[in-house]
């Protein structure tokens, strides 16, 4: 039997990530957001949506650039942190203890733990109602180089100990149970 409740945003699990944005060292800073995902391949775009009373929102409509950090567990703390502390009031670089580098193809920093991290350059803002959502071209994918396999040069993020969100608590992605099209793969 399944309950109906009221509508409601309970599309579970979600990435946990830490985006980062702002123009100069003086400014950067970052925010845990987990409404974030795949728009298009071809070209590479993604989306993030932000409420606009966050204190990183100003600094994205500003500068029309953003980064995305995936996250692990060891990440965990940080990333919580990041999110229930305003960069208005907490320096979260010190706060958290993750270290930022510069960006490659934006502005915005790069967080050094992460294991993958997506530049990106806002192509339009929608205004959805509590949040606003920033859709944005992929200018830069950032992979650790400890997870890149040497023989075969595959992204091996598994490796990683991802973060996720899932309706108000965090988890380390699990155990491998298939590939994409491993249903309709033809036995050997």
């Amino acid at each position: 039997m399944k309950l109906s409740w009221r509508p409601g945003t309970m599309i579970y699990p979600l990435p946990a990530v830490l985006v980062t944005c702002g123009a100069s060292p003086e400014e950067w800073n970052m925010i845990t957001v987990a409404w974030v995902g795949t728009i298009c391949s071809d070209p590479a775009m993604c989306y993030i949506s932000v409420r606009p009373e966050r204190y990183s929102h100003a600094l994205i409509m500003k500068n029309m650039e953003f980064t995305i950090n995936l996250t692990t567990a060891d990440m965990a703390r940080a990333t919580d942190w990041a999110g229930v502390r305003s960069g208005r009031d907490f320096d979260k670089w010190n706060e958290t203890g993750l270290h930022s580098l510069s960006g490659e193809m934006v502005k915005s920093p790069t967080i050094e733990e992460s294991p993958l991290s997506i530049e990106c350059r806002v192509k339009s803002v929608t205004h959805l109602g509590s949040h606003d959502m920033f859709i944005a071209d992929v200018l830069n994918v950032r992979a650790d180089s400890r997870l890149v396999n040497q023989d075969t040069g595959k992204l091996e993020l598994e490796k990683a100990g991802m973060l996720v969100y899932s309706h108000g608590q965090y988890f380390s992605l699990g155990d491998l149970i298939g590939h994409f099209g491993f249903s309709v793969k033809k036995k050997k």
